[in-house]
């Protein structure tokens, strides 16, 4: 009996410990993250800005010029026919030359190197200038237009320095062509740089005529005393009566005079100008120039003319580096103002 017993005690506690719900477990820890930071990319380098050199300052920003007298600065001084740079020299001035101040000119947008204030000056003694003769009575060289150009050089393509009005009288020195070299009026006027010239100091003004005062000598003490002598009394005129009203002649209007009926010549437009140039033709250097060959002349090799062919039968490539003579009308072209075009008519070549 006492082993049954034990035997059913230790089957019950047996299956006590195996009921025994079994000890919870922890869940192991979850895992844990970390990112590291991202590393950081160094800051780029701020590049160093050479702030911009400003351009240099045209020589001639000198003091205003003053419409009077001006003397000039320095030797070698050129005198221009238009403020410009490249505008031609019409004459030349020597330190202390004295010139005419008119009018001070300040440039808009002056040229790199050009100076932007330019004096306008009275035309310089000795030098001539040209008109077209076509506009000049040939008999008592008077002007025939209303106006009239005055020119610094033989040619349309030289610049304006001047007005004549009709009926005035050109004093003639030569003959080109078809201009007239003459004496330069008095409202003849060039150019010049405005730092080049220096305003003339006027004269002062005499100081006023002082009577000195008189000395008495006294022969008690000899000395000498001063006697200022005693005020004039202002003269005072006598009112002057007024004429006599008198009745004035009658007046008798002039018979009006009919309107001449020849018609007045006017100075443009110009006729065609047909001209004969003799030089030898070489091809253009610019691309831009108006035409691929030009006319330079046989003895300084400068440019007379740009040759223009109007029509494709006429091809200048054979003449090139030939001595010819040709005809055609001349005229200017707006890119290049100082250089005439010549649109040929007829070549001949030297022999």
């Amino acid at each position: 009996m006492k082993t049954k017993y034990g035997l059913v005690l230790a089957m019950i506690l047996s299956t006590g410990v195996i009921a025994q719900p079994a000890a919870p477990t922890q869940p192991p820890p979850a895992a844990v993250t970390t990112t590291a930071p991202a590393p950081k990319k160094p800051a780029a380098k701020k590049k160093k800005t050479t702030p911009a050199k400003k351009p240099a300052a045209v020589e001639g920003s000198a003091p205003a010029i003053p419409p009077g007298p001006a003397v000039v600065r320095q030797n070698n001084v050129n005198v221009r026919g238009r403020a410009a740079i490249n505008s031609e020299v019409v004459a030349h001035l020597s330190k202390g030359d004295n010139v005419t101040v008119l009018e001070e000119i300040t440039l808009a947008k002056p040229k790199l190197d050009e100076p932007a204030q330019w004096a306008r000056i009275a035309f310089p003694t000795n030098v001539h200038v040209w008109v077209h003769s076509l506009f000049v009575d040939a008999t008592n060289k008077t002007v025939v237009p209303a106006k009239l150009n005055l020119r610094s050089g033989p040619g349309e393509n030289y610049s304006v320095i001047g007005l004549l009005q009709r009926g005035e009288t050109v004093k003639e020195v030569g003959v080109k062509n078809e201009w007239l070299e003459i004496e330069a009026p008095a409202n003849a006027y060039a150019f010049v740089a405005a730092h080049l010239l220096a305003a003339k100091e006027a004269a002062p003004a005499p100081p006023p005529d002082v009577v000195p005062p008189a000395f008495v000598s006294n022969p008690a003490t000899e000395t000498a005393k001063v006697v200022t002598p005693p005020p004039v009394a202002p003269v005072v005129e006598a009112p002057v009566p007024a004429p006599a009203a008198t009745t004035p002649p009658p007046v008798t209007e002039p018979s009006p005079v009919a309107p001449s009926t020849v018609p007045e010549k006017s100075e443009e437009p110009l006729p065609a100008r047909i001209v004969e140039r003799e030089g030898i033709v070489r091809g253009t250097v610019s691309i831009q120039a108006p035409s691929h060959y030009r006319l330079v002349s046989p003895d300084n090799g400068k440019t007379i003319n740009y040759l223009y062919s109007p029509t494709t039968n006429l091809v200048l490539k054979p003449y090139n580096g030939l001595r010819i003579v040709v005809t055609g009308e001349e005229g200017l072209d707006e890119r290049w103002p100082n250089t005439p075009v010549i649109t040929i008519q007829k070549i001949h070549v030297e022999d």
